[in-house]
């Protein structure tokens, strides 16, 4: 044990004062210098540690540092709007570059698509331990002004690979996310973070609503705003500057918004890691804020150095929230992917034949019960149930997501076959929503919002395994780290579900296995097996709630 955590240890067993909220969180850390190593729950040092955050957790509500966590909360919005502002126009941008082949154009989109989300991959879990060793704040600051810049000059492009080099660079500054989630578990406690981690998840959706109303609306504005004949000389060669960049403003609008970012993160977030934050003051306690005790102690021999991610994967906790944070992305991201798919697919080939238009407002209606879910919802849970079990239930439901979806293809076959509405059905399934009859359409409308609904609940386990990294880390300054690793999974599962989501979808189709609905079986058992890694969660994790 290393000489921080026996002085905690010595200040129960012993004769000293008992910890207090000056006393530092650092004093607490043990973190195995091996995988060999691995940290023993059952230990009593680590008894006496855990007694230690405890009387450090039975405390009043703190306040919600709100001025921080709405700065944290516009940082946010910056990755997804940069991220999605492509989407409506990537076609179009490469077919303007000289691609005419159309299916040419649809494999060069999606590995522009793709390949922010791969230098993501790639260097999420390095940003996150430059973190915990240079700070939280100047991390934040490079990687918003990195994704700015690259963003802007995406527009500016003259080739396929000048455009797939400025997006690996946007998702290379992009990867610093996940130290934008460190530092919300950082500012708050046991106490307000039921408010907080809520607040801050529908930033996510709220962006990617923003970057495709921005790239759909502004790209090629000479061509849209081309019947204004009467221009002044600036205009007019602006007007011939977006004609030969006819992508730019977007990213230029774009770009603006994350330099907001990047000023926001300057002048109004504060440093979070505990060894470089500034001493407290009088005017108010800052959750965590130890920095006289916790820079002593960093500059300490004896303190522990920076775990790798194998030493990390070695405490069972955080094994068990990487490796079930891969299957929840994998959840969420096979779900959007298939649900679009099966509503499109003709109700003979196992679909449900929704118009384009329709699987848009689904869509929509998403987006809509997950910000009213995350909102008034998850704060009431958070209040009540431990986060492991939330998150356990939630993982729990996501069988049933997957499993709805091909019924609702059997009512549809069979409303086509014999009418729900009491008349003869069609002589074979047509395959068109209109042609069934209004009271099996009401039926897969409820149905459509049985699953979509369901999908939501399963959703709340984002946040709730936010809080879990937090209340488990084994250490605070360990917490970009540990983040990091856990966000590199949830990476890595983005990168490979939607085509695995895809081709399952086609082989079912294409062979038939199990009426074409094989892809549901498929994700619902990988569903149950991240079910069952988060029941180890809830066994071993740290409380949650507020004493």
């Amino acid at each position: 044990m290393n000489s921080a955590a026996a002085r905690g240890l010595a200040s129960i067993e012993g004769g000293s004062p008992p910890a207090t909220e000056r006393t530092p969180l650092l004093q607490q850390c043990v973190v195995p210098s091996s995988p060999e190593s691995v940290l023993d729950l059952s230990s009593p040092s680590l008894e006496a540690q855990k007694n230690l955050l405890d009387l450090k957790s039975k405390r009043e509500t703190s306040p919600l540092p709100q001025a921080q966590l709405i700065t944290l909360c516009l940082v946010r919005i910056v990755v997804p709007i940069s991220f999605t502002q492509i989407f409506p126009y990537i076609n179009e941008f490469i077919e303007f570059l000289g691609v005419t082949d159309s299916s040419q154009i649809g494999f060069f989109s999606g590995f522009v698509e793709s390949s922010f989300a791969i230098s993501q991959l790639l260097f999420i879990y390095h940003w996150a331990r430059l973190s915990d060793r240079f700070g939280r704040r100047p991390i934040i600051i490079i990687g918003t002004l990195g994704v700015a810049v690259m963003t802007m000059v995406f527009g500016l492009a003259n080739s396929i690979p000048e455009l797939i080099v400025f997006r690996c660079l946007a998702g290379f500054f992009g990867a610093t996310a996940s130290v934008i989630h460190t530092v919300l578990g950082e500012i708050t406690d046991s106490t307000n973070q039921a408010a907080a981690f809520p607040l801050y998840g529908i930033t996510g959706p709220v962006g990617s609503i923003i970057g495709p109303l921005i790239g759909g609306s502004l790209s090629n504005p000479a061509q849209k705003f081309s019947q204004i004949t009467h221009t002044p000389r600036l205009l007019t060669r602006l007007v011939l500057f977006l004609q030969r960049h006819p992508y730019f403003l977007p990213g230029l609008v774009s770009g603006i918004i994350s330099l907001l970012g990047v000023a926001l993160a300057y002048f109004c977030l504060d440093e979070s890691l505990p060894s470089r934050r500034r001493p407290i003051t009088q005017n108010g306690v800052e959750p965590h804020a130890n920095s006289t005790s916790e820079s002593e102690l960093s500059d300490d021999p004896s303190f522990p150095k920076l775990p790798s991610a194998r030493t990390l994967l070695s405490i069972p906790i955080i094994r068990a929230l990487s490796l079930s944070g891969f299957a929840l992305e994998m959840n969420g991201t096979s779900f959007v992917v298939l649900f679009v798919l099966f509503c499109y697919t003709p109700i003979e080939q196992g679909g449900l034949a929704f118009p384009p238009s329709v699987i848009g407002y689904a869509l929509a209606f998403t987006g809509l019960v997950a910000g009213l879910t995350q909102l008034f919802l998850m704060p009431i849970f958070l209040r009540r149930f431990e986060a492991a079990k939330i998150y356990s239930v939630c993982m729990a439901v996501w069988p049933l997501v997957f499993l709805v979806l091909p019924c609702l293809n059997i009512i549809a076959r069979y409303g086509s076959h014999y009418g729900l509405d009491g008349a003869d059905g069609l002589d074979r399934v047509s395959g068109e929503l209109g042609q069934l009859g209004n009271h099996t359409k009401a039926i897969l409308w409820v149905g459509v919002f049985v699953a979509l609904t369901l999908s939501r609940v399963g959703g709340i386990a984002y946040p709730a395994s936010m809080i879990l990294i937090k209340n488990n880390v084994p250490c605070p300054s360990y917490l970009g780290s540990t983040n990091g690793l856990v966000q590199w999974f949830m990476c890595l599962s983005r990168c490979v579900s939607a085509a695995f989501a895809s081709s399952a979808f086609a082989v079912s189709a294409k062979y038939n296995i199990l009426g074409g609905h094989f892809w549901a079986v498929l994700h619902a058992l990988i569903a149950v097996g991240g079910w069952w890694l988060a029941r180890d969660i809830s066994l071993s994790s740290k409380s949650t709630l507020s004493s």
